[in-house]
C-alpha cells in the first residue's frame, strides 16, 4: 500500500476527488479528507458532532453506510485551527495530536502523514496548505492503483504541489509551525484569491 495525497483550494473539488476515488474502487475506509473550517461552512451541513478540544480528538467521525463524506467530524489541529475531517488520517491525526499534547512532539496532521509514508517535507507543505484554507485528500492504495489515484486527484483540480510550495517559499515559509495562529476567514479568503484564475 502507498499513500497518495492531494491539496485542494476548494472543498467542492476535494469532495469530488473523494467521490472519484470511491468510484475507482478505492474503499472509503482507505480515503481521508481534512478541510479547514475556520469559516464554519460545514457546521450545519455535515453531521459533525460538537468540536473537540485542540488535539483532543474527533467529534463524530464515523465512516459507514452513507460513505466517507457523511461522516465528517469536527476537530482542532494546533496551528491549523478548526477542521472537518473524516477517515483513517483524521483518526490518526487525532491520536497523534493527543500524544503531541502530552509529549511535546510535533503531532497532528504531520505526524499522521509521516506515519503513513508521506515525507516530512511534503507533510509540512500539506499541513500549511490546510492552515491556509485548503482541503487535503489522502488515500491508501495498492501499488498498482497509484497512477490512477494520482490522475484522479490531478483531474479534480488539485493544487500543483511544486508550484504552491515555491510560492510559499518565496514568501519566506520554510515549514509548518504549529505555534503560529491559525488563519482567520479573511486571511483564508485573501489566500484563496491569490490563486484563483
Amino acid at each position: 500500500m502507498r499513500t497518495v495525497t492531494g491539496l485542494f483550494d476548494d472543498y467542492a473539488d476535494a469532495s469530488s476527488a473523494v467521490s472519484a476515488l470511491e468510484a475507482a474502487g478505492i474503499p472509503y475506509d482507505d480515503i481521508s479528507i481534512v478541510s479547514n473550517n475556520a469559516d464554519n461552512r460545514h457546521d450545519e451541513h455535515s453531521n459533525a458532532g460538537e468540536g473537540a478540544g485542540v488535539g483532543a480528538g474527533i467529534g463524530a467521525v464515523v465512516g459507514g453506510a452513507g460513505g466517507l463524506l457523511t461522516g465528517l467530524g469536527l476537530m482542532a489541529i494546533p496551528g491549523v485551527g478548526p477542521v472537518v475531517a473524516a477517515g483513517w488520517l483524521a483518526a490518526t491525526a487525532a491520536g497523534t495530536a493527543a500524544g503531541a499534547v502530552a509529549g511535546g512532539a510535533t503531532g497532528g496532521i504531520i505526524g499522521a502523514m509521516t506515519n503513513s509514508g508521506v515525507s516530512n517535507e511534503d507533510a509540512n507543505f500539506y499541513a500549511e496548505g490546510v492552515r491556509r484554507g485548503g482541503s487535503l485528500v489522502t488515500a491508501r492504495v495498492q501499488d498498482a492503483l497509484v497512477p490512477e489515484a494520482e490522475a484522479i486527484l490531478k483531474r479534480s483540480n488539485w493544487v500543483d504541489p511544486a508550484a504552491r510550495r515555491a510560492a510559499y517559499t518565496k514568501e519566506g515559509w520554510t515549514r509548518f509551525d504549529e505555534t503560529l495562529d491559525p488563519y482567520d476567514p479573511e486571511q483564508i479568503e485573501r489566500e484563496r484569491s491569490r490563486y484563483r484564475f
